[in-house]
């Protein structure tokens, strides 16, 4: 599994993900997506579900970044929010799992450190998705792998702003002894550039490559102001 850190390291990841509510949801087509985001120069690819998973794995050969998004009653925990979730990506194919590591209250009674273990004896690597930086502290502590900066934003005690959250890539950056990963609203080249001088393992990028309707709507928006 190291082997795919160093495969993702210092380079883009893309992802292909669509809901069901979606233009281009289905397999199929996040498959054609993935396999464009890799001929523009992808090194990993992070996707929802399994069977988009084995859809792009076939496709691309990428090493993925797996979760499962799961609406659960009264929680507000959406990503790999179970353990059940956990074993139907472990089948997969996926080197990396990803699950939201925040402090919201999850649907199940396991403990994120249960899950985190889970992971490990599959012999894959566990991401955590944060919104904060006591979160990211809190997730090494744990065993998890990596983090990623995803839920920043997300949550109603993060910050709440447009841009990518900068500042906490750095910290995390200067403060974390794992590998931390840029994701969440970057947008441009621009925030690319901003965002890499903070040093991070790998940046994700996802709806500005992959949603044509988000990047759709950000073009209209900008003509009728």
């Amino acid at each position: 599994m190291m082997n795919v850190l160093e495969q993702i390291k210092g380079k883009l990841i893309v992802s292909c993900q669509a809901l069901e509510h979606e233009p281009l949801h289905g397999s199929h087509i996040m498959r054609k997506m993935a396999k464009a985001a890799k001929e523009g120069g992808a090194s990993a690819i992070r996707a929802n579900s399994v069977s988009d998973i084995i859809e792009i794995k076939a496709e691309t050969g990428l090493p993925v970044i797996g979760l499962i998004k799961r609406d659960y009653p009264k929680c507000d925990v959406y990503i790999t929010p179970t353990v059940k979730e956990i074993d139907e990506l472990i089948s997969s194919g996926c080197e990396i799992i990803a699950m939201d590591a925040t402090n919201r209250c999850h649907p199940d009674s396991v403990s994120l450190k249960e899950k985190v273990d889970r992971i490990h004896q599959a012999n894959l690597l566990a991401m955590a998705d944060i919104s904060t930086y006591e979160e990211a502290m809190h997730a090494q502590a744990l065993g998890f792998d990596m983090v990623s900066t995803t839920l920043s934003g997300y949550t109603p005690y993060s910050p709440q702003q447009e841009a990518p959250d900068f500042d906490l890539v750095g910290k995390l950056v200067k403060d974390l002894s794992i590998p931390v990963i840029a994701e969440g609203r970057i947008f441009s080249v621009e925030d690319i550039k901003t965002v890499k001088a903070h040093n991070p393992f790998a940046i994700v990028v996802g709806s500005a490559i992959t949603r044509p309707q988000v990047i759709t709507k950000r073009f209209v928006d900008a003509y009728l102001e």
